[in-house]
């Protein structure tokens, strides 16, 4: 068995970091998600995404925004 003890200060930065590279292995986004980051309704999130602004799937009901997509577009 083997212990590590982390200050306060190091637990925070090691939950970041988890955090960041569990963000940079996602490949889609929610409309949810899309309409948090632009701070906009999901009425408009579902419409921006359907204007063809950036690519998307339909999973069933859900929709599914490409990161690399989104990321690209909003970045222009």
């Amino acid at each position: 068995l083997l212990l590590f003890y982390l200050s306060r200060k190091e637990s925070i930065i090691f939950m970041v970091e988890a955090t960041i590279s569990k963000e940079q292995q996602k490949k889609t986004y929610t409309i949810d998600e899309i309409a948090k980051q632009l701070d906009i309704s999901m009425k408009s999130a579902y419409a921006l995404a359907k204007s063809g602004a950036f690519h998307y799937v339909r999973a069933g009901r859900a929709i599914r925004v490409s990161k690399e997509s989104f990321d690209r577009w909003l970045n222009q």
